[in-house]
């Protein structure tokens, strides 16, 4: 049976500080004049954030933990059991793992939000002829389009990863103004053992193994 604890120790000395990819994603991403009504990386005065609801497999009760930043521009989740591994004595059950997580935003009178971006990180230990996933959907409720993104990595591979997305600005989904919507996201890690008798796995977890979540706020 792997032994979880001792993979949280190896992606915590492997990974980056999420509070680095935080401020250098918001500085890259700020535009000028919030009184025009053009995108901005940063929340106006007012704005709130509240997770509501973190369920799944992947963040069993008291394993998942938010804080928000940039003064309500985005997020952090931080995973303390967030594995999928397969292959060799895995049980079938642990090749996936997922995470849902309900977010409220509180936007000031005038104003409206979108999601602009989405950065992640963790680690993987992937043998040759297997590979692994890790997909992140989400929607505004009330909204029927839905966002995905996913990326794979093919093994043999054994290092930490990090991937980072972002919406061209012309694409933005943001939501009705004046309406009451949660933000909902769905992420999942995924192994596929193909033909090797090894087991693999991918992990989002330790202190600093996280998921960053980022919005852009407008007036309406």
């Amino acid at each position: 049976m792997m032994n979880t604890r001792r993979v949280g120790i190896v992606v915590g000395a492997a990974v980056l500080l999420p509070a680095l990819a935080t401020a250098s994603y918001a500085a890259a991403s700020s535009e000028t004049n919030p009184e025009t009504g053009a995108e901005q990386a940063w929340a106006p005065r007012g704005a709130t954030l509240e997770v509501v609801t973190v369920l799944g497999s992947g963040c069993p009760a008291g394993t998942a933990k938010v804080t928000p930043s940039n003064g309500g521009s985005a997020f952090t989740v931080t995973f303390d059991n967030y594995l999928a591994w397969g292959g060799g004595d895995a049980p079938p059950t642990e090749f996936r793992k997922n995470c849902q997580l309900n977010v409220k935003v509180g936007a000031p009178e005038g104003w409206t939000w979108a999601p602009i971006g989405i950065s992640s990180n963790g680690f993987a230990h992937i043998q040759e002829g297997a590979s692994a996933v890790r997909r992140t959907s989400y929607y505004i409720q009330g909204s029927s389009e839905t966002r995905s993104v996913s990326h794979t990595i093919e093994g043999p591979s054994n290092r930490s990863w990090r991937f980072n997305d972002r919406i061209p600005r012309d694409e933005l989904v943001y939501k009705e103004c004046g309406a009451d919507r949660n933000l909902n996201i769905n992420t999942e890690v995924r192994v596929n053992a193909g033909d090797s008798g090894r087991p693999s796995f991918i992990a989002v977890e330790s202190a600093y193994a996280n998921a960053n979540y980022h919005l852009a706020w407008k007036r309406c």
